[in-house]
């Protein structure tokens, strides 16, 4: 089988198959690093635009219990109203920096008769029990509170909670357990309160870092795997082709110019040592 014939035999026709495949699923995984560069950018734009925002009255930006688009992330809302503190709950299994812990989740009664959850930050797990060693008291009275806005957490199979523990952020649950009307859409990651309370806060939340992550260089990646599937099939190709029509005369001539050329090519010092060193040995 001379010429390009040999290019079109089945085995041939299963390497480019592969080719293709490979290629389908490079592709797929450039577009899904892309789309997950979207998402990051889309989430630095709502950081950029809301974090540092003037704070809106809650009722202006929720205006009912229900109520929150995910452009409202991070937004302040201003609330005045009275901490629950004996209705305090704990989310469970809240790293920060890779530490165990616990975000405190305080009950807000407003002047409507309404409650708002505040996350009022993070404390880390005890030393010798699975809740935090101390958990600093609210400020007593009314209290005026700016929170920035985040999204209602579902529920998660296999995760559960007991006493005053919850396994996640989920409004609906606690407003069946408060048995009062409760915004479900959202609650809010402290900012400030006023008066301050007189023991030192949880943790709260920092603005977080502009970073939109290495997305784009992975897709980036994946399109050029994609691609250097075909040029390694045309080298494939290329080779065999020598190789089947190496008594070709067309083919030997151009062998011949090769095999001149890199004898023309000037060698550096690696190949003039491997050259001596072939010598020797034989």
């Amino acid at each position: 089988m001379t010429g390009w014939q040999f290019a079109f035999s089945r085995r041939w026709a299963g390497y480019l198959a592969l080719a293709i495949l490979f290629a389908v699923v490079c592709s797929g995984l450039g577009v899904w690093q892309l789309a997950r560069r979207d998402e990051a950018l889309t989430e630095l734009f709502k950081i950029e635009s809301n974090f540092d925002a003037n704070p809106v009255p809650v009722v202006e930006a929720l205006p009912d219990l229900t109520s929150f688009d995910d452009s409202q992330k991070w937004m302040p809302v201003k609330l005045t109203g009275t901490y629950l503190i004996d209705e305090e709950l704990l989310a469970r299994n809240r790293p920060l920096n890779v530490n165990p812990g616990f975000e405190v989740l305080t009950p807000l009664l407003l002047s409507d008769g309404t409650i708002f959850i505040v996350d009022r930050g993070w404390l880390p797990t005890g030393q010798e029990q699975d809740a935090p060693d101390t958990v600093p008291a609210p400020p007593s009275g009314t209290v005026t509170v700016v929170a920035r806005l985040k999204a209602a957490e579902p529920d998660l199979p296999g995760r559960t909670a007991s006493g005053n523990q919850v396994a996640t952020i989920n409004l609906m649950s606690i407003a069946e357990r408060l048995n009062a009307p409760t915004y479900t859409g959202a609650y809010g990651l402290m900012d400030s309160e006023s008066p301050a309370p007189n023991e030192k806060r949880p943790i709260a939340v920092v603005k977080p870092i502009r970073d939109e992550g290495p997305h784009l260089s992975y897709a980036f990646q994946w399109f050029v795997f994609g691609l250097l599937a075909f040029i390694g099939l045309g080298w494939a190709l290329r080779e065999e082709y020598r190789s089947v029509n190496a008594e070709d005369p067309e083919e030997r001539a151009r062998a011949d110019e090769r095999a001149r050329k890199r004898a023309a090519k000037p060698r550096d010092d690696a190949e003039i040592e491997d050259a001596l060193l072939d010598r020797q040995l034989t």
